[in-house]
């Protein structure tokens, strides 16, 4: 497997880094391959509650590859990526600690929680070289008002993690001392979830919103009683009322 992206796997914990400072973490085919096969990994593993994803260097990732220079194959295109993200049923928390352009912009806003460093920056740069923000668009918009999308799109601007919180695009921006602090607080709490409770609870989120009401009700308390009845929730309430952890948190390594 190729080294552009390393794994590795702690205390329920998966963090994939994109590793290819010299090329500024651009989707080469390496990168996207190696991510692709990464994030795979970490969601057939059990062992694995959550997913880690950042970057070494400057750049979070710099989006496409421009100079179209690979040798390696594409296993792994950036749809193929984002359908591992929003439809696996492990939540994907960013430690965004580099620049983010183009489709870098959409890597870091496709997690399911995004962590910046306040020093970074972020732009939807495709228009400057002629191109659009096309595929990720599909993951960028429903986090948008319609205002901040035409200006940050069109423009072609970079602005600060900082405004990519205000508007959406992220959910926190942080000073760079405190960036590991504040990821390492969020994971502790998604691990304390049980994980067919964390599935179910992203599974909402992706298609309650779409839904008709009648339907989604529907579907909704099927789902309700199905995860009280489970061996989970049984456990999990257990825990509760005896005032114990919860079977499912990882010990620490």
């Amino acid at each position: 497997m190729s080294d552009a992206a390393t794994y590795a796997v702690a205390a329920g914990v998966a963090t994939i880094t994109l590793d290819q400072p010299e090329r500024r973490n651009a989707m080469t085919a390496p990168l996207m391959n190696a991510l692709g096969d990464h994030l795979q990994t970490a969601i057939a593993d059990d062992a694995v509650r959550v997913i880690v994803l950042t970057n070494t260097g400057p750049a979070f990732c710099a989006g496409a590859n421009l100079k179209q220079d690979d040798t390696e194959p594409p296993r792994h295109t950036l749809v193929d990526i984002f359908g591992l993200m929003l439809d696996g049923p492990k939540p994907v928390v960013g430690r965004i600690a580099g620049h983010c352009t183009g489709g870098g912009v959409g890597l870091a806003a496709g997690c399911d929680i995004s962590i910046a460093a306040d020093d970074v920056q972020l732009g939807f740069t495709e228009v400057r070289v002629g191109v659009a923000p096309a595929i990720i668009s599909v993951v960028c918009l429903p986090k948008l008002r319609r205002a901040d999308a035409s200006e940050l799109f069109l423009s072609g601007e970079r602005i600060s993690a900082t405004r990519a919180a205000e508007v959406g695009l992220l959910n926190e921006a942080v000073p760079r001392d405190e960036l590991d602090a504040t990821v390492a607080a969020m994971v502790a709490k998604l691990v304390a979830g049980g994980p067919n409770a964390l599935a179910a609870v992203m599974s909402l989120i992706t298609k309650v919103p779409d839904m008709d009401r009648a339907d989604a009700f529907e579907w909704t308390a099927e789902l309700s009683a199905a995860l009280f009845r489970s061996d989970e929730g049984q456990a999990g309430m257990r825990a509760f009322r005896d005032r114990t952890s919860a079977p499912w948190v990882p010990s620490p390594d």
